[in-house]
């Protein structure tokens, strides 16, 4: 059953009218009701949360106005488009970093009151960190929350050997964060924004990167732009100056790694579980990689007639992820 923190949540973001909040909360009590054993009464509450979000985002959607439900012609290549229904109750990140979230999208909602007083509300966010530590899907509950939808850059159709094509391609790019807000996501942007010291046969990089930040710095956009990168420690110093939020991940500490575990395995039975034999075999993984364990746990479990996630299978599947460093970067 729901907490008094979880009841008093609730009874906020009502009178505020903050739903996402609102759906988050009531999700947190659905899995903690199915941890509980009460499965029956948590599957009614996640299944009345996501018809409510339903209904909700085919209204924002209608009210907004979207040009470019799908791009067309050359930007079609350029841009891949997507409605994400994440939310904030999906992430699980450490407190100081979901609340600079939380306030980017509180900017966000508020951007009028902002404009009252001459304020421009945060719009331009710099993810880094390892593959897997939730960059992307930051992106996504960005979009979700908002009710935006998401567009993601295609850097391989991009980038030339032509430095006139690149500079027109991202013209392109730019225009349409003007004609359609949205979320638009710049991913490997490292890609884009490498250092403009390092040694390149005709400085390629140097120009494409003077490019990007011009068109940076002319962007009035109301669409919110999201880069990502793996390796922050490749980009170019004045890049970090053109976004409003840096935000930094790392991989899960211990707290993280049973919140990723819960949340996966929200409608199993994990009451059984122990946690000094679970968390130091996620050690060193992702939360993708911790995420994806615990599935392949679960479709164990399932396959053997069982509700009960058992340590042994936990586990075993943790240990057989790959930690970083020892494979191919996988995505965001």
């Amino acid at each position: 059953m729901a907490t008094n923190d979880q009841l008093k949540a609730l009874v906020k973001s009502h009178a505020d009218g903050d739903d996402p909040q609102f759906y988050a909360v009531a999700m947190q009590v659905a899995a903690k009701a199915a941890r509980a054993g009460q499965s029956r009464f948590a599957q009614e509450l996640r299944d009345l949360v996501d018809d409510l979000r339903e209904r909700s985002d085919v209204r924002a959607r209608v009210a907004s106005i979207v040009p470019v439900v799908q791009p067309k012609g050359e930007l079609g290549t350029l841009l891949s488009v997507s409605y994400p229904d994440a939310r904030l109750g999906d992430l699980v990140l450490p407190d100081a970093l979901a609340a600079r979230l939380r306030h980017v999208l509180l900017e966000q909602r508020q951007r009028d009151i902002l404009s009252k007083h001459g304020l421009l509300p945060a719009r331009r966010l710099l993810l880094t960190g390892p593959p897997g530590t939730g960059k992307t899907s930051t992106a996504r509950v960005v979009a979700g929350e908002l009710g935006l939808p998401m567009f993601a850059i295609r850097l391989d159709t991009i980038l030339t050997k032509f430095m006139g094509e690149t500079a027109a391609k991202l013209r392109l790019v730019f225009d349409a964060l003007a004609v359609t807000r949205g979320v638009y996501l710049f991913d490997e942007v490292d890609a884009l924004a490498g250092e403009r010291a390092a040694q390149n046969d005709v400085g390629e990089i140097r120009r494409v990167l003077n490019s990007f930040l011009q068109f940076l710095e002319e962007d009035t956009s109301e669409s919110i732009l999201i880069a990502a990168t793996n390796h922050p420690q490749l980009l170019d110093n004045a890049l970090f100056r053109r976004f409003d939020t840096v935000m930094d991940f790392a991989l899960p500490d211990e707290k993280s790694v049973e919140a990723v575990v819960k949340n996966r395995l929200a409608s199993f039975q994990i009451n059984s579980l122990s946690w000094p034999r679970v968390i130091p075999a996620a050690r060193g993984l992702s939360h993708a990689e911790i995420a994806t364990a615990s599935e392949n746990a679960a479709k164990r479990a399932v396959l053997d007639g069982r509700s009960r996630i058992r340590t042994d299978e936990l586990v075993e599947a943790l240990t057989e992820r790959p930690r970083s460093g020892s494979h191919r970067d996988k995505a965001n």
